[in-house]
């Protein structure tokens, strides 16, 4: 498919794989990423975790606006550092730098970043098309069809689904069928990760 030369990577939840799919991307693509909002700093970040992956330098990772040092949901790390998250803290990195351009939210779309603004509010801020990433097992459909909602009611151009993990031909159709939207690819596990991995990887899930 073509994508979009920027675009925001979220998901149904915590956990489901958004990192793996954007280091892919940004494999693929040789695209930057930026990871707008870190929580937990005790362990290896995301940006680092990426960057370690992929092996590509400094300048294609965009510092983060917000390092929350706990591994909570962004409210609540904000609130343990004695910060308050503002929508006018985040300004898209410039286009002529970054003509391509992954950017990862953190958590699920209804993630809370303070006491009136969640992800999809940052989304809606950045005015980025958005591709959505789900687990491929028991429950996605309910999360995924939730989180499509929630993200087309709010006037976001989601342009594609990832299912992350096993291969599930009934909850790939249900998502397309009942979401109305394409499953961009099914990523299933691999095996060792590292750059020539995630290439090999976007030539078989992406191209």
């Amino acid at each position: 498919m073509e994508f979009p030369s920027r675009f925001f990577v979220t998901g149904t939840d915590t956990g489901v794989g958004k990192t793996l799919v954007s280091a892919i991307l940004m494999t693929g693509r040789k695209a930057a990423y930026w990871k707008p909002v870190q929580s937990g700093l005790e362990t290896m970040t995301d940006t680092a975790w990426v960057q370690q992956m992929t092996g590509f330098s400094d300048h294609l990772f965009v510092p983060e606006t917000y390092r929350l040092s706990q591994a909570l949901s962004p409210h609540a790390a904000a609130v343990e550092d004695g910060v308050s998250i503002s929508l006018s803290a985040f300004q898209l990195p410039d286009q002529d730098r970054y003509p391509r351009l992954i950017v990862e939210g953190a958590g699920g779309v209804m993630a809370p970043l303070n006491e009136k603004h969640f992800m999809v509010d940052l989304m809606k801020y950045l005015a980025l098309p958005v591709l959505l990433v789900a687990r491929s097992g028991l429950g996605t459909i309910n999360h995924t069809l939730l989180s499509l909602e929630k993200l087309r009611n709010r006037g976001l151009d989601v342009f594609g689904v990832v299912m992350n993990g096993p291969k599930n031909r009934i909850n790939k159709q249900a998502i397309e069928t009942y979401g109305g939207i394409r499953v961009t690819a099914e990523v299933e596990t691999l095996s060792h990760i590292d750059g020539r991995s995630l290439a090999e990887a976007y030539a078989q899930y992406f191209r």
